[in-house]
């Protein structure tokens, strides 16, 4: 895809990308796909994914008590716990507040460690890396499950098709993910201020009708994902339209080694709409 040269003129150490398609197929590449790089908080999807499948597995329940009092996997999850952004330290209710929570992340992990009596590190392994051959992904010496995942574009292609087309998880569990938990919620999106309503699925944000915002002016307001700190991002356009007229949706993974910062919030968006256009 022409479109991903854009990423060439970023101003960026190293950068590499690619598009997939809900099918699988791969639409277009750029960089080095094989680099790894630091996701930043891309790896929320990651964790978020493995805490699904230990709820399939019945090791644990959506709505079962997690965290702060009164918290349960769900807010967690969708960022409503009331936990404090790196601090475990309690800022709202339950379900009040959409409060953007690394340690909400952390407790997660915690969680699901005590549930399956393994270390969230080795799960994570189990039950999403191995089986979707993502061998170049791991969190960073057992490093925080918020935010210290290490990857490829070559692996987030694997993962992002999967969320397209589940394999792991019931396509029932996945379309919940991607669907806004505790509706009109206010809070903030990191790097972007207030957002009213700031809404979010179950370890993905949401873009609905959010503005300014990291995804492209023409991304449907179904489009979900992640971005992080680290230059990195990963969204999903279920409604993004194949120009061939052969069907819908498609992904975009993008990794770079600079900080996000005023470089991201221009580059980003003008990419995606770059890269909708061309599909």
């Amino acid at each position: 895809m022409q479109s991903l040269g854009l990423m060439e003129g970023w101003p960026v150490p190293a950068a590499a990308g690619a598009v997939v398609r809900s099918n699988g197929e791969l639409a277009g590449v750029f960089g080095d796909t094989g680099r790894r790089f630091a996701l930043a908080s891309v790896t929320k999807p990651l964790t978020a994914y493995a805490v699904l499948v230990a709820y399939e597995e019945g090791a644990l329940e959506l709505d079962g008590p997690a965290g702060p009092a009164g918290a349960t996997v769900r807010h967690l999850l969708a960022h409503t716990s009331g936990l404090a952004f790196d601090e475990h330290k309690v800022m709202a209710e339950p379900g009040t507040r959409r409060l953007y929570s690394n340690a909400g992340f952390e407790v997660l992990a915690d969680h699901v460690a005590e549930a399956t009596e393994m270390p969230f590190e080795e799960y994570l392994r189990q039950a999403v890396l191995e089986p979707l051959g993502m061998a170049g992904t791991a969190l960073v010496g057992g490093g925080s499950a918020a935010k210290d995942g290490v990857s490829t574009v070559e692996d987030l292609v694997r993962f992002a098709a999967e969320v397209q087309a589940p394999r792991l998880l019931d396509p029932r569990t996945v379309a919940e993910a991607i669907t806004v938990q505790y509706p009109g919620t206010k809070g903030v999106l990191p790097g972007y201020g207030h957002q009213s309503p700031n809404d979010w699925g179950l370890g993905f944000e949401i873009r609905d009708a959010k503005s300014p915002h990291w995804t492209g002016s023409t991304s449907s307001p179904r489009t979900f994902g992640h971005f992080g700190q680290a230059g990195t991002f990963l969204w999903v356009d279920p409604e993004a339209r194949w120009a061939d007229g052969r069907g819908t949706g498609a992904a975009c993974v993008a990794l770079a080694d600079r900080a996000f910062g005023p470089w991201a919030v221009q580059a980003w968006p003008q990419l995606t709409d770059a890269v909708l256009a061309e599909l």
